[in-house]
């Protein structure tokens, strides 16, 4: 984020602020972890549909939803799909999905209590 700043003698001078890492916690939103996670998921999930060359219409029928549903997909609009909705995609789309726990890394930032969720992309 940018903001203005004014110097002792009185200049105006761009300041910039660090985020927190999650675009959803720095706006203030609700959910910002999930949000995140579900954003993550679908950028995979978008990414397949992209590498296999599907059609909207071709992905309904994979994936078992609408078109109007898949058009909602790739514009991430994500209010409708939870993020075990879009890890089930994955795996309709011939991907195996793992879930690793481990302990959380040393450099988080200051304050945090909490561990992450990530999502990875094996080649």
């Amino acid at each position: 984020m940018k903001a203005k700043t004014k110097l002792p003698g009185g200049e105006a001078v761009n300041a910039v602020e660090v985020g927190s890492g999650n675009v959803f916690t720095d706006l203030g939103l609700p959910d910002p972890d999930d949000r995140r996670l579900r954003v993550q998921l679908a950028k995979r999930l978008n990414d397949l549909l992209e590498l296999e060359g599907m059609t909207q219409a071709a992905a309904a029928k994979r994936l078992g939803i609408s078109q109007p549903h898949v058009s909602e997909l790739k514009n991430y609009k994500l209010g409708r799909f939870s993020s075990e909705r879009l890890l089930h995609f994955i795996t309709l789309m011939d991907r195996d999905v793992e879930i690793f726990i481990r302990p959380r890394a040393a450099a988080r930032p200051a304050g945090s209590v909490v561990g992450a969720v990530t999502v990875w992309e094996a080649a």
